[in-house]
């Protein structure tokens, strides 16, 4: 957003996991406010509220509620909501779980709500969370960090897969990934992040990982013959998911394989752009492919991933859904004062993507 003109401001709760593994502060255009006690920044907050034309929450935000109270109290800006990860918000509330970062009432006094997922998601935040109005703002990717890197050895593998250990993505990658090491022992298989528990079921040909920078990803996909993308249970069944790390691995050139979900051709083209997998045996027959076949399906995602899903291009997708809701502004014009936006979340600052 900061190259086309506009100011944000992030508020981040700095806690322990993301102060170990954020990857970088430093962005044009964009002040990050980190705090220890979301009352330690309300009088920050409400300067930069009445001062921007767009205030936001997201989710997973620790102080979402009392955010969002601030938002509806303070200042004249348009309100957005920013659901990152709306099936698991969905899915904890048909279960009658606690969402803590919803407001008690649900989505009803928001001007917007945005969505990481688009299709049915976005019906059902209207229905289930009385959300107004609706888009979805999907993940992107930033050409400049994300492109083809040279490989490295330690990286090196017939089939690598990056992602944090989550337990709603384990069986996938179990009969995805693990079973097809263990059916191709004299391949070699490299997984790559973190917070994967002691008794995961390791192979002997399973290399591991640990978290890796986003300067480290290029190399990590550029690296392995096929790279393999695996959706959270939640999000695969409710479709229209790509995930941030889809978007990066076309990006940086990597032939990618990936799990099936409705609406995946939206994104990318199956057959063309893209392997899609549905068992063991579909990711035993993408790995017998030829490399010349894999490489041209590789050069046609990263063609698309860069003309459809980079940063820039979601920022004026960004524009253009606050210009028709009449936010006041005229996008791209480079006219008046500069646009603030005033972002109060929980996440990583260099991608504000969840593996």
């Amino acid at each position: 957003m900061g190259k086309r003109g506009h100011r944000t401001v992030f508020f981040e709760k700095d806690v322990s996991y993301y102060a170990s593994t954020r990857d970088d502060i430093d962005i044009p255009g964009c002040e990050l406010g980190l705090y220890d006690r979301w009352e330690d920044v309300v009088v920050d907050a409400i300067r930069e509220i009445d001062d921007a034309d767009v205030a936001m929450v997201t989710s997973y935000c620790q102080d979402g509620r009392a955010a969002s109270r601030l938002l509806f109290e303070a200042g004249s800006c348009t309100r957005c909501f920013y659901d990152l990860d709306t099936p698991v918000t969905i899915s904890r509330l048909r279960a009658e779980e606690s969402v803590e970062y919803l407001p008690v009432n649900g989505l009803t006094d928001f001007d917007l709500v945005l969505s990481y997922t688009g299709g049915e998601a976005l019906r059902t935040l209207s229905t289930l969370l009385g959300a107004r109005r609706v888009a979805a703002l999907y993940g992107s990717v930033d050409p400049e960090i994300h492109r083809p890197a040279a490989p490295v050895p330690e990286f090196a593998a017939d089939l690598s897969y990056l992602g944090t250990y989550a337990a709603d993505r384990q069986e996938t990658l179990e009969w995805l990934f693990i079973e097809a090491a263990r059916q191709k022992p004299e391949s070699r298989f490299v997984i790559g992040g973190a917070q994967y528990p002691s008794d995961f079921p390791w192979a002997t040909n399973i290399h591991f990982v640990r978290h890796l920078a986003p300067s480290q990803h290029p190399a990590f996909y550029c690296s392995s013959r096929l790279t393999l993308n695996v959706t959270r249970r939640a999000m695969a069944e409710m479709g229209y998911c790509p995930s941030g790390r889809l978007f990066e691995a076309a990006a940086c050139g990597g032939p990618i394989l990936s799990d099936a979900w409705e609406g995946l051709s939206e994104f990318y083209q199956p057959g063309s752009e893209i392997l899609v997998c549905r068992d063991t045996e579909d990711v035993l027959d993408a790995l017998s492919r030829p490399e010349a076949e894999l490489q041209r399906i590789a050069a046609t995602a990263r063609e698309r991933t860069i003309a459809e899903h980079t940063a820039e291009r979601r920022a004026m997708e960004l524009e253009s859904i606050l210009e028709a809701i009449h936010v006041g502004y005229h996008p791209g014009s480079g006219e008046g004062k500069p646009h603030s936006t005033t972002g109060i979340f929980q996440g990583t600052v260099a991608s504000g993507q969840p593996l």
